[in-house]
């Protein structure tokens, strides 16, 4: 643990209790050996004038579904004391009835429901209270000896309590201990298999003794588990074919577009290659918080066994919930959320690159904190009945369903060749917006500026096979899959008649604008196969329909591209690949075209530079985003039963019509 506490920032505080309460907050929520993605809580007391001018305790916690990295003043519920502790001292309340009264009881009607733990956080006779979910805490309570191992390093200073259902009932069992503990002598307070509370009158001293107390959790272990180091390996199978098929089977099983992100570095490749893996990674989450993200157990699979692992996932899981489900409760979906690649490393599932990257912080949490438990005496989660209770539990459900609603190509993964600008930079933002993760591949170094979360750029010369299939491969490495080629690159070469033509003008178009996607397509195949409703879709030309003299080397490759769409449609329709090409005429918003080309390219036609642009059928310029468009709706549904298709872009034209 590292205190992160900075007097002069603190100190620009001021009084002001709540931006204190945000600033620890925060400090909480950087370290995620603490909490991960929304996990801890955290509350002040504050005594305020109601608009009345009356005088009124109120309890700031934390909001659902706020992070405590990034949380905010406005990311606060609160609440009024008094009807927090009118709800303690009550002997039963149900969930619905605890939320409803909490959100009768706030101050501020627009604010987020507060965290479900507020009545606890209001029971602790402290201004500040803080809650984290520990690695280090849950290594020492989740084993045999756990209550044991937390006497041994705390003694007397942190009240412990046994594992109980978070919410009211968790809230009433701390209330009722409370009453007969001499808090001059208590620090914190230990929730067997959940997390640890730390309380102060100030925010730092409540801050610094979570820090000090999880700290000595870890000295403790690591005097424990002296000697100890984390195994670290390569992946010593890696099948990305394996990968596309595992992301397909767990897509479908799902029922929506799963992106698989692969963590094959030395510390999830040695802990996949344990001896007893599949042992302690199947024995449960290390806190029940984490199960509405990562279900109770991952898959684990080797390359030899894929074919039936997931429906034998879906058969398990179906029997966790038959027996302990009762009739008004709905299944959901059986897919796994996380994966043991045995030999090769872990893998994390999620319904776009955000949500399975929140299940790899925690899988890599998992795999840490259960070999250190192991190494304590034996990894002991809680056992499936309350790992159920949480997972279906309204009130943790509540935190997933505020997700937003989804978007039309959300899940799926596009590979966009010519990506650094004009068309294929069009696309590939078309693909993004519409929720793609997405792979640009492009000769212009520019193309690296793609290097967010859910958006890669690769520098890649098409024309040469081991770059193109590494690019393929680094595509379905970084999102598990591959559903959407666009294949775009190409080069306008410069205009001759046959007569006078440079072969060497010949051979470069035909490399670049035909044969380069002719090798990438047959490095795609393998993965789009294993895709979610796969296409690859070309970018053609008019001049395919309507040539013009002096464009041999362009329209001859495009016209040969056009060719390759139609075989490939034909030989790839059985696997339900679809196949498809896009004509698009007089697209002026690239690079290629300057306003000084532009200016004589009207000239020779005799045209202003709005009238060039605009020589259609429809009086209608063409622009990059078009075409962008048209792409992103060829990928999905609309165009889900068409394949072998040339749909032109071009404002209609009289040659080609």
């Amino acid at each position: 643990m590292k205190n992160l506490w900075n007097d002069q920032n603190a100190a620009a505080l001021g009084d002001d209790l709540l931006a204190q309460r945000v600033y620890t907050s925060q400090l909480l929520g950087q370290d995620p050996k603490l909490v991960l993605h929304g996990g801890g809580n955290t509350s002040v007391k504050i005594r305020e004038k109601t608009f009345f001018g009356e005088e009124e305790d109120i309890l700031y916690v934390k909001g659902s579904g706020w992070d405590l990295e990034t949380i905010a003043k406005e990311g606060f519920a609160p609440i009024r004391m008094d009807v927090l502790m009118k709800l303690a001292a009550l002997e039963m309340l149900s969930d619905a009835d605890m939320v409803a009264q909490m959100r009768a009881g706030m101050t501020n009607p627009a604010a987020p429901t507060g965290s479900v733990e507020a009545i606890l956080h209001a029971a602790l006779p402290f201004a500040f209270v803080d809650h984290t979910h520990a690695n280090a805490i849950l290594a020492l309570t989740n084993n045999d000896h756990g209550e044991a191992r937390v006497k041994e390093v705390y003694g007397d200073r942190v009240i412990v309590v046994p594992y109980i259902m978070p919410g009211f009932v968790l809230a009433r069992k701390v209330y009722e201990l409370i009453q007969s503990q001499d808090f001059s002598k208590i620090e914190g307070m230990v929730l067997m298999s959940h997390g640890i509370f730390s309380f102060a009158n100030t925010a730092k001293e409540s801050y610094d003794r979570m820090i000090s107390l999880v700290a000595e959790a870890e000295a403790f272990i690591s005097s424990k588990c002296a000697g100890y180091e984390f195994p670290k390996a390569e992946p010593a199978d890696l099948n990305l074919v394996k990968l596309a098929q595992l992301r397909s089977e767990v897509s479908k099983t799902a029922k929506q577009a799963m992106i698989a992100r692969f963590d094959g570095s030395s510390e999830a490749a040695g802990f996949a290659q344990l001896d007893k893996v599949a042992d302690i990674a199947g024995r449960g989450p290390v806190t029940p918080d984490h199960v509405i993200r990562t279900k109770r157990v991952p898959l684990i699979f080797s390359n030899d066994d894929l074919d039936g692992a997931v429906d034998g996932y879906t058969g398990t899981y179906t029997n966790y919930f038959q027996r302990f489900s009762t009739p008004d409760i709905q299944m959901l979906d059986t897919a796994p959320r996380w994966a043991v690649w045995l030999e090769n490393g872990t893998i994390s599932f999620g319904r776009n690159v955000k949500d399975a990257d929140i299940v790899g912080d925690i899988v890599k949490t998992t795999r840490e904190t259960v070999q250190l438990g192991e190494q304590l005496g034996g990894w002991i989660p809680l056992t499936e009945s309350p790992l159920f209770d949480i997972e279906y539990w309204e009130l943790e459900q509540a935190k997933l369903k505020k997700a937003p609603a989804r978007k039309p190509l959300e899940g799926k993964v596009a590979l966009i060749t010519g990506a650094a600008a004009g068309i294929g930079r069009a696309c590939l933002q078309a693909l993004h917006d519409a929720g793609a993760a997405v792979v640009g591949v492009d000769l212009n170094p520019e193309i690296e500026e793609l290097q967010d979360d859910d958006r890669l750029g690769i520098v890649c010369n098409l024309t040469d096979d081991d770059a193109t299939r590494g690019a393929v491969e680094a595509t379905v490495k970084r999102f598990g899959g591959l559903d959407i080629l666009v294949s775009n690159a190409g080069i306008f070469t410069a205009g001759a008649y046959v007569e006078k033509l440079d072969p060497a003008n010949w051979d470069k178009s035909i490399a670049v604008n035909l044969t380069s996607h002719v090798r990438l397509l047959h490095h795609c195949v393998p993965y789009l196969r294993h895709g979610i409703d796969p296409t690859a879709i070309y970018i053609g030309s008019r001049n395919v329909n309507a040539p013009g003299a002096g464009a041999a080397s362009y329209s001859c490759a495009k016209a040969g591209l056009t060719q390759l769409v139609r075989v490939a449609a034909l030989e790839l329709a059985a696997e339900n690949i679809r196949v498809n090409v896009v004509h698009p005429d007089a697209v002026f918003d690239t690079k290629l075209w300057t306003p000084e080309v532009l200016a004589r390219s009207a000239e020779r036609y005799n045209m202003t530079v709005e009238e060039y642009k605009t020589r259609n059928l429809m009086k209608t310029e063409i622009k990059s985003a078009d075409v962008g468009n048209m792409i992103a709706t060829m990928a999905g549904t609309t165009f889900g039963k068409t394949t072998g298709a040339q749909i032109p872009v071009d404002g209609g034209n009289d040659r080609v019509i």
